[in-house]
């Protein structure tokens, strides 16, 4: 393993950052600072990350700032939660496991750096930042100003098309409205090339209007600027409408705790609270950490996390999870976990970054803005210079004109702001649905997932085994060989283990249990009262070389033996959930070439969950590297274009889900090692919501190639019309910003996807 590298994770609020084209070149600015490793900037919640060596985090800082004000002078950069969290980069992820999947980058650098100070609901963040131009100015006074600024320009630009005026009173007329409308577009026009921007939306305004006054063209110079501000304005609100909608739906961040302190009680903001305190939440109130019940009974909202809209009961000794909605009784809970470790701090933290990770068309999408644009320039250029020359009888005026309509046409805006939105509403959409995902790569590689794999226990079935066969071999009777196993079981995490002790159902001696030893694959082996125990599958009884009796039940067996003497077995079955039918028929419905279920457990079982289900495959008895070896047998046998989908229950297929395309989590709520190794995390245990988050991915997708088509489409035919001059400035202007327009309420759309 190479040495590991100390690296900061340092996030910027980007207030003032209302255009995915000023996004983009900050992104691609920042990056080109010497001691940065990663850097992107999050459009939809205006927040720019980066990792620096903790050696120049001071001068990646400033520089970073000095960067942003550079590019972009209206946005104020704020740093968020200096919290000086260090991550520890190495060759390998947290659970030693690579993540190189091809096309994903799986950069999860620890889940402990939160926005403490700033908050999480960047609704507070979500202004209404109305374009003073395009300087981006914040609040409704702002808009205001802007709107008064463009009935002004207005008011003048009509009193010089309508009064009988000419000759100099009407060009000083129409060049004072153009100045009160869009003289800050030409500023920062002349600002941009001097810091060697030229190709971008104020550069191609700015020409396309000052164009028309030289040629004689006043009023449309005026027009063009004025729809295009407006145009922005509405393009801002929009852009913002759709930030609210979207963190409306994470809106489950708590804004107080009431800790309690002997007959006090003091109301302080979760980030104080530490663990082991005592918590009061009142009918009404969020939950604000993750907590153990210890005085009270309610039941609790848990839709914002699961989506589930039947309330929970809990009561004293269950646990709760920050974002939970108390709904009736008064609840004392115990704090377990602090603030930056909660779940809704986590999952927050996981929405909130999912568009770093930039899916494919996204990428596209960025480059082809990077070369349409000077491409379309030159076009113009040769538009304007090479049919006078050619064609007898053209004049210059006239093909300058239709030069500058084609460049008005050529703002790519509509694509660089649609496509994100697109996506952070798909990931927007499956988080109201109670699935989370990491990013809008995952969301995209949805769509090409034909081989569906799961793992059986906890995915499928309940996880909830009971012990339904107890089968003596030898002097012991049943409830003594059930003692025995709960003894040998006695320290075991297992969900098997914990079903033999609850049938046990009594205290178990921990002194008479010594040198406890578990046997990975195997089982455990254990002394209980000065005899050696061994309490495991047949894998073990063959390694111990000790003769076993074959069951006649269905079930995972444990074979217990006493001093190498076999002494019998226990059987213990899993219930099927409810809704694991429908979802292997909901996803073969949606096209997916073969579901195969990989499990630990024996054949019988296996085979026994996969004809009820009506999987095409069952491979049992595997370990976890058996589990990965199969995966990539699957990963030889498909296309370069199929996708792999596996889902965990995140804890003991880690390796798993971090080899396939897309590694989805069940029952990621109380699992860190779920959230931090899946690509999608399911909130609630329901298979079902692996076909909603493929539907949710496909619906996403057409309406980002609806947009990308409808926005090209238009385009292509307003420029073959600009270039034979059929197209006025007027359409041309009404062709960028009204596509633009249409495009985002377009993505809008996702967030109302139903499964």
């Amino acid at each position: 393993m190479e040495a590991a590298k100390e690296l900061v994770k340092k996030e910027f609020l980007l207030e003032g950052l209302d255009c995915a084209n000023c996004a983009m070149k900050i992104e691609n600015g920042v990056k080109k600072i010497s001691g940065i490793s990663s850097c992107s900037v999050n459009f939809m919640t205006k927040t720019l990350t980066l990792e620096t060596e903790h050696e120049q985090e001071e001068t990646v800082v400033e520089e970073t700032k000095k960067k942003v004000k550079q590019l972009e002078p209206h946005i104020h950069v704020k740093e968020k939660g200096a919290n000086g969290n260090t991550l520890k980069k190495t060759s390998l992820d947290a659970h030693g496991h690579d993540h190189g999947k091809e096309g994903q980058k799986h950069d999860r650098p620890g889940h402990d750096q939160h926005d403490e100070e700033e908050g999480h609901s960047h609704g507070d963040e979500a202004h209404n930042h109305g374009h003073e131009g395009h300087s981006h100015d914040h609040g409704g006074k702002n808009t205001s100003r802007m709107i008064l600024r463009l009935a002004i320009g207005s008011i003048l630009g009509g009193i010089a098309l309508l009064a009988p005026v000419n000759g100099y009173v009407e060009l000083g007329l129409f060049f004072l409205a153009y100045i009160i409308i869009g003289g800050d577009i030409v500023l920062q026009a002349i600002k941009n090339i001097g810091r060697g921007q030229v190709f971008d939306e104020y550069f191609l305004m700015s020409l396309a209007t000052i164009g028309a006054f030289a040629v004689q063209q006043y009023p449309e110079g005026v027009a063009v600027m004025l729809f295009y501000q407006v145009g922005e304005l509405f393009q801002s609100i929009a852009v913002n409408k759709s930030r609210k909608s979207i963190t409306a739906l994470m809106d489950i961040r708590p804004d107080f705790a009431n800790v309690k302190s002997g007959n006090d009680i003091k109301r302080v903001s979760p980030e104080e609270v530490q663990i082991g305190e005592h918590i009061v939440i009142k009918p009404g109130e969020k939950v604000p950490l993750d907590g153990k019940v210890i005085e009270g009974q309610s039941m609790v909202d848990t839709s914002a996390l699961t989506g589930e809209s039947i309330p929970r009961e809990v009561e004293v000794g269950n646990d709760v999870l920050s974002g939970f909605i108390n709904k009736n009784g008064v609840l004392t809970v115990e704090v377990t976990k602090v603030f930056g470790e909660s779940t809704v701090s986590k999952i927050l933290d996981l929405v909130q970054n999912a568009s770093n990770k930039k899916a494919p068309t996204e990428n596209f999408i960025t480059k082809f803005a990077r070369y349409y644009t000077p491409v379309v320039v030159i076009g113009a250029l040769l538009l304007a210079i090479v049919p006078p020359l050619l064609i007898p009888g053209a004049t210059f005026s006239d093909w300058i004109y239709r030069a500058l309509v084609f460049l008005v046409i050529s703002c790519p805006c509509a694509l660089v702001i649609s496509i994100p939105l697109g996506f952070f509403g798909g990931i927007g959409a499956a988080s109201k649905s109670g699935i989370l995902v990491k990013g809008s790569n995952y969301l995209e590689a949805l769509n090409h997932v034909k081989y569906v794999v799961f793992d059986k226990t906890g995915t499928l079935t309940k996880g909830a085994f009971k012990v339904t066969a107890i089968q003596p071999s030898g002097a012991l009777s049943k409830d003594e060989l059930l003692e025995v196993a709960a003894m040998a079981e006695m320290h075991s995490n297992h969900p098997i283990a914990e079903s033999i002790r609850t049938a046990y159902g009594k205290d178990i001696n921990k002194e008479s249990i010594v040198g406890y030893n578990e046997i990975s694959g195997h089982g455990i082996q254990v002394t209980v009262n000065g005899k050696e125990v061994l309490a495991g599958n047949v894998k073990l009884m063959q390694k111990e070389n000790i003769a076993f009796q074959k069951p006649n039940e269905v079930g995972t067996t444990v074979h217990i033996a006493i001093d190498k003497q076999y002494a019998g077995y226990l059987v213990i079955a899993d219930e099927i959930k409810e809704d694991a039918l429908k979802a292997i028929q909901s996803l073969k419905a949606l096209g997916i070439k073969k579901t195969i279920m990989l499990t630990g457990d024996v054949k019988s079982v296996g085979e026994a969950v996969g004809r009820q289900l009506g999987l095409d495959e069952v491979h049992s008895e595997l370990l976890p590297q058996d589990k990965v070896e199969e995966i990539e047998k699957l990963d030889r046998l498909k296309s370069p274009k199929e996708k792999i989908l596996f889902v965990g229950d995140g804890i003991n297929d880690t390796p798993v889900l971090a080899r396939a395309d897309v590694g989805m989590a069940m029952g990621g709520l109380g699992s860190d090692a779920a959230i931090e190794a899946a690509d999608i995390v399911i909130m609630t245990d329901e298979p079902s919501k692996i076909a909603t988050a493929i539907h949710i991915a496909k619906r996403t997708r057409n309406i980002v190639w609806q947009n990308i088509f409808f926005a090209l489409g238009v385009k292509g035919v307003f420029l073959i019309l600009g270039a034979f001059g059929i197209a006025t400035m007027w359409e041309a202007v009404f062709s960028d910003v009204g596509v633009t327009l249409l495009a985002v309420l377009n993505a809008m759309r996702v967030l109302r996807t139903q499964a």
